[in-house]
């Protein structure tokens, strides 16, 4: 810590955070979950206890005249054997809106993933760090630090060289989004650049962002977590990772989705609600899975690894994801106006794919996080779209 300043700590509390369901204390402090505590104790694997606790979306909000901020933070990397070590996580600070400062935080726990397959790892403890940030404007502004989308992220401390306040209600409406890997920010560059934040920021929404890697199941756990959760505005997007992971067949994936929904809209019963089908992905449009590792020297790639013959015989690929959902959504919207269907092609299609191809064949690139959310918004936000000024 730089001791050049009069510091003024002030507590984390849920005063001062956004964009999480619980808070859990450590012994150094508090760690946010995007799952509650009941959602966590049904967690059936190590997989989706990771992601829930990786801060997709979640960041600190305050007003304060600070030049300097500090956040101290205890991390949890994740790596994966044989592969070189990803860059370190980022933090986004913006002021009033506006992206001005990034970091990083050395150091930290690192779970080292020993079996792609299984999800196996080992935990190696390490020590807490700093986000440091200078130079800010000294005026009243409002700050914003956006946690790395891809790190557990303990936080510990928050130091400024002025004092700190929570943000006022601005009125504005909140959208909850429930989503797979590419909500969640695969390969996005920076956490306030993952496709729902840039999506957010465009329709001027404070975001919840519950996009689970590898576990948009249709998990009854998650739909009672959305159940219990105020939001204005909800988005589902549902089913590349029933797909991938061979979850289920299509006799069971249907009254899945019509439980899933059922639960949303035991709390939110008039609420806009909008279901999305997968983007267009490749290796798994017309292959069931499961996905596999598909290793080229040291890059990791994708690859569908079912039988399209299976296909009568009601194994799930994206295309008939895409037709079962448009019918489910249809058919429940004569009885329910404020539910809506948005086909996942029309946020990045063939056309994008040729311009954007997907690196590992399965999630999109930092331009195609920007393709995405901007589409998203135009669709869903804008005039006449579900999520449009007229509603909620």
């Amino acid at each position: 810590m730089n001791t050049e300043h009069d510091w003024i700590t002030t507590p984390v509390t849920a005063a001062i955070l956004r964009g999480f369901l619980d808070l859990e204390p450590t012994a150094r402090g508090l760690l946010p979950h995007r799952l509650p505590a009941r959602a966590r104790r049904q967690i059936p694997d190590g997989h989706l206890a990771v992601a829930e606790a990786q801060p997709s979306g979640v960041r600190l909000v305050f007003r304060t005249r600070a030049t300097t901020v500090e956040l101290d933070t205890l991390p949890t990397k994740r790596v994966h054997r044989g592969f070189p070590a990803p860059a370190d996580g980022v933090y986004d600070l913006l002021v009033d809106g506006r992206l001005v400062a990034q970091a990083t935080v050395p150091g930290g726990n690192v779970r080292t993933v020993t079996d792609l397959v299984t999800q196996a790892s080992e935990l190696r403890e390490g020590p807490a760090g700093s986000a440091r940030f200078i130079g800010l404007p000294a005026r009243d502004k409002e700050v914003e630090i956006w946690l790395p989308h891809t790190e557990v992220t303990e936080l510990v401390a928050l130091r400024t060289d002025a004092p700190v306040e929570p943000v006022p209600d601005r009125g504005r409406r909140v959208w909850l989004h429930h989503g797979s890997s590419i909500s969640h920010g695969s390969n996005a560059a920076h956490p306030s650049a993952v496709w729902p934040a840039l999506a957010a920021a465009r329709g001027g929404v404070e975001l919840v962002n519950l996009g689970f890697g590898g576990g948009a199941l249709l998990d009854p756990f998650t739909a009672r977590a959305i159940r219990d959760t105020p939001a204005d505005l909800i988005s589902l997007k549902i089913g590349i990772n029933i797909v991938n992971t061979d979850a289920m067949r299509l006799r069971a994936f249907t009254p899945a989705v019509h439980g899933f929904l059922d639960t949303v809209r035991e709390g939110h019963p008039t609420t806009p609600l909008l279901v999305v089908s997968p983007v267009l992905c490749p290796v798994q449009e017309d292959t069931p899975g499961p996905l596999a590792p598909d290793f080229d020297g040291r890059t990791l790639r994708f690859k569908a690894t079912g039988d399209p013959a299976e296909r009568a015989a009601g194994r799930l690929t994206l295309t008939v994801i895409r037709d079962e959902l448009a019918r489910i959504v249809g058919e429940r919207a004569v009885d329910d106006p404020d539910l809506h269907h948005l086909d996942g092609r029309d946020l990045y299609g063939e056309a994008d794919y040729a311009e954007l191809p997907l690196p590992d064949e399965v999630h999109p690139d930092p331009a195609g996080h920007r393709r995405i959310a901007e589409n998203f918004a135009r669709l869903a936000f804008g005039d006449g779209g579900p999520f449009g000024p007229a509603t909620g």
